[in-house]
């Protein structure tokens, strides 16, 4: 498995431990049937909580592009050292966004996501 595929693999595993914070999270400040029920409205935590919820709805909608930009790259045998270091910058990007919009920390947030963006477009320039 290529470099690019093996970050990929990992933002998944991100995203299931991410998952499995703001679940956690939720189910401390959520009663059981509030969180079991058919829920009519999203239930949107407080604090670190909610900042959890986000930033794994975050990482959920750049899941999709990366995901297809990785994919493309390996099925058109395109791989190389700016694919490799976009998906690194991406992935290691997307573990510096948790931990920091987790910790309410709003300014370093919005760099950190700036640079898993320009991983995406260093492997999309690769392909264009």
């Amino acid at each position: 498995m290529n470099i690019e595929l093996t970050m990929l693999t990992w933002t998944v595993a991100l995203w299931i431990a991410q998952l499995l914070v703001a679940v956690t999270g939720g189910m401390m400040q959520f009663p059981a049937p509030v969180l079991a029920g058919n829920r009519e409205t999203p239930v949107e935590g407080k604090g670190w909580v909610g900042r959890a919820q986000r930033a794994l709805r975050n990482l959920a909608e750049s899941l999709l592009p990366f995901a297809a930009l990785v994919l493309v790259a390996h099925a058109v045998g395109v791989s190389n050292s700016m694919t490799v270091m976009g998906a690194q910058l991406f992935f290691y990007a997307r573990v510096a966004y948790a931990v920091v919009y987790i910790a309410g920390i709003p300014w370093l947030r919005t760099a950190v996501w700036t640079v898993g963006f320009v991983g995406l477009l260093m492997i999309l320039a690769q392909l264009v």
